[in-house]
């Protein structure tokens, strides 16, 4: 899968190499940094994700829970049906500049969805930080975004569902044991990390010639959002990205980046499995952005504490047939995995746009008969009806296997019957202010 992942990387480098000098998105600076200015500043924006998803809701086909719902042919925040639709995200964000040294951003969801449902709130803090550029690099402290992921990091979203290595590895659900408990669904303690947490951040930006280098350093809790640490152990956060600029300016400007990144940290659980734990994650990738192309190749290792799916594939708090037993969500705590997605669009008009992704996960590698691959295609098609609000369209062509065993195992049976998915959203941004 690695050479695969630097294949692609290559291929793509060398028509970049040719093409004419560009470069994308600056993650790290666009959160929460301003321009310069000695007045005080607010913007208020927001945006809105209605979305509504499909599965042909395929029931499992083998093992203690046959019959039931398979968790992963039902519907997103609830899990209940395989054709559901809700207000996914409802996000709303203050930002500005208390002076010319420091800038603030704060944002909330009222959105239906794991972070609001799983603390019981109709609103939850997603982002409360303020940034300091007084000399050399800038200072970031509070609740925001990681360095990390590109598509962790995105303030905008291309694909309605995120690809299964970002999903799965790199988007964190924490949880009190390892669901080995058979009367325990060992549900999340609160709400999904949403790819931020509680720190410290230091990073800046250099300009050489055509080029653009940006660095990154944090420390933080290592527990998610709206809540402090829960252990002595901090997490590390460390990126670099570096890219050949030409022209453009925000999360839409053109461009060529290569960037890599290094998560480390421990997880304790308390109940089943206690104990504390690593959790390692690490990538490198490409983007490129030209007028009507767009293209990204990531790759995401994990070690230590990975997402290992949930007993039967039943929805947690299931009981299978013989009422022994309930399906928990479950943790692997000390394995390993991998994973890499690539896409492709192309901007057929002003307001329309083709999509394609590929991703793939290798999941819970250190034991043969516990590996689960999967392999993805998502196509795509967007409409914009303004610059930046658009209606999303996906269909995903889902497939998974335990490539280790028998195909006729009681994992592959129940693996046969993962279903595609439908997905309409619409992403509607809006400013008040």
């Amino acid at each position: 899968m690695k050479r695969a992942f630097y294949l692609l990387a290559f291929v793509l480098f060398c028509i970049f190499s040719l093409s004419k000098p560009v470069f994308a998105a600056n993650w790290v600076e666009l959160q929460g940094v301003e321009k310069k200015g000695s007045e005080p500043t607010l913007k208020i924006i927001g945006f809105i994700q209605p979305e509504w998803q499909k599965t042909d809701g395929t029931k499992i086909q083998d093992g203690p829970w046959q019959g039931q719902n398979a968790v992963f042919n039902v519907i997103r925040p609830r899990l209940e049906d395989n054709s559901d639709g809700s207000l996914f995200r409802a996000r709303l964000a203050a930002k500005g500049r208390i002076n010319q040294y420091i800038n603030y951003f704060t944002m909330v969801d009222a959105g239906n969805n794991a972070l609001t449902r799983n603390v019981d709130t109709l609103l939850i803090i997603t982002d409360a930080s303020l940034t300091f550029d007084y000399i050399g690099p800038k200072i970031r402290i509070g609740q925001f975004k990681t360095p990390g992921s590109e598509e962790a990091m995105q303030s905008k979203y291309d694909y309605i569902n995120f690809a299964l290595s970002t999903n799965q590895l790199v988007l964190e659900r924490y949880y009190d044991g390892d669901g080995s408990d058979p009367q325990n669904k060992n549900a999340p303690n609160g709400a999904f990390g949403a790819f931020r947490d509680i720190g410290i951040e230091l990073f800046d930006t250099y300009k050489r010639d055509e080029w653009e280098h940006t660095w990154a350093a944090m420390v933080g809790n290592g527990n998610g959002i709206a809540r402090s640490d829960n252990d002595s152990h901090k997490d590390k956060y460390l990126y670099w990205s570096s890219e050949w600029v030409f022209s453009g300016k925000g999360p839409q400007r053109d461009g060529w980046k290569l960037f890599g990144w290094w998560q480390d940290g421990k997880r304790t659980l308390t109940e089943a499995g206690a104990g504390t734990y690593d959790r390692t994650r690490h990538g490198l990738g490409t983007t490129f952005k030209k007028e009507k192309w767009r293209s990204t190749i990531e790759w995401i290792n994990a070690g230590g504490m990975i997402l290992s799916g949930t007993d039967g594939a039943a929805v947690p708090g299931s009981s299978n047939n013989a009422n022994t037993a309930i399906s928990s969500f479950n943790l692997a705590t000390d394995d390993k995995a991998e994973g890499w997605w690539a896409d492709v669009s192309y901007r057929l008009t002003k307001n329309t746009e083709l999509l394609l992704r590929y991703d793939v996960l290798n999941r819970t590698t250190n034991i043969a008969a516990n590996e689960r691959q999967s392999n993805n295609i998502t196509l795509g098609y967007n409409w914009f009806f303004d610059k930046k609000s658009k209606v999303m369209f996906n269909y995903e062509y889902l497939n998974s296997d335990a490539p280790n065993l028998d195909s006729q195992s009681v994992a592959n049976n129940i693996l046969d019957g993962v279903d595609n998915r439908l997905s309409v959203q619409v992403f509607y941004f809006f400013r008040l202010h």
